[in-house]
């Protein structure tokens, strides 16, 4: 009978352990324990697993994680869209986190590996996914957490004067060129911050915009990476952009244009860079002219 008892109270232990996940595919997946060894394919969805206080449960990354730096030092699996499939099963994770638009996601279930998709485009995904990875890696205080990110958004959005709202944006997110709309995460601050995003939200979170498309909408400020900065007053049409004419050009280090095109943990310290280029370039007075 006590051999019974035992097995019987082992038994609804693991029960109360063992928990379930259901991710951004609508696939659910069963843990009977928290997740010890980790791989993100995705810069986002890693820096939300060390903002969660579990970087030390990673094993491996995709090749663009570099940020917190222990990142830069841990094995890469290639990138989230053509990830090395033997290199990621030779890690042992327990559990694979990555983009729903991967397309190894069924591959690696085959093989027998958990794996959560997860996709955020959005403030409000952002908050699910930070919410999500809580619930994967079994970790508190992942709402606490979305609290202080989305109060620091607030924050930078208060730093910016009246005479600054109403300035007419275009962010530029890689060469192509590739915008930020209103409908993605970056758009969704600006919007936040008091300003207005040329780009709307019709055309999608991130399109590729005909080069005269920008000329036409004639912005007041500009923002854009080093890494896509080069030559850009030599652009055709570009030199008569109010914001090229009048040197209202944003030009971010790569570490803080990194910031902020990865919806993740780092979303309030983008929403300040984004501030502080308000704040030092875009013009007092009639803001919002196409003059």
């Amino acid at each position: 009978m006590k051999i019974l008892f035992c097995v019987v109270l082992l038994g609804i232990a693991a029960s109360a352990q063992a928990y379930e996940v259901t991710d951004d595919r609508g696939v659910t997946v069963s843990f009977t324990q928290p997740p010890q060894r980790v791989v993100s394919l995705l810069p986002s969805l890693a820096e939300t697993v060390c903002e969660l206080g579990a970087c030390n449960r990673l094993v491996g990354v995709d090749r663009y994680s570099n940020y917190p730096a222990s990142l830069q030092k841990l094995p890469q699996v290639g990138g989230g869209l053509d990830p090395n499939i033997e290199a990621i099963v030779a890690l042992r994770p327990d559990v694979v986190l990555m983009a729903v638009s991967s397309r190894a996601s069924d591959r690696l279930r085959g093989l027998g590996l958990k794996v959560v998709s997860l996709e955020p485009k959005t403030h409000a995904d952002v908050q699910r996914v930070m919410l999500k990875i809580g619930e994967v890696l079994a970790v508190p205080d992942a709402a606490k957490i979305w609290r202080a990110i989305d109060a620091g958004v607030s924050a930078a959005a208060q730093s910016i004067p009246p005479s600054v709202k109403a300035t007419r944006v275009y962010f530029e997110v890689n060469q192509g060129p590739f915008a930020a709309g209103e409908s993605s995460f970056i758009g969704e601050t600006l919007t936040r911050l008091g300003v207005k995003n040329i780009v709307p939200a019709k055309l999608g979170p991130f399109p590729k915009l005909n080069p005269e498309f920008i000329v036409r909408a004639n912005p007041d400020l500009i923002m854009v990476g080093e890494r896509n900065a080069s030559g850009l007053a030599q652009r055709p049409g570009w030199q008569s952009i109010r914001a090229v004419r009048e040197n209202r050009v944003c030009i971010f280090a790569t570490e803080e244009a990194n910031t902020l095109v990865r919806p993740g943990p780092r979303m309030a310290e983008g929403a300040r860079l984004m501030a502080q280029c308000l704040n030092a370039k875009a013009p007092k007075s009639a803001a919002g002219s196409k003059l």
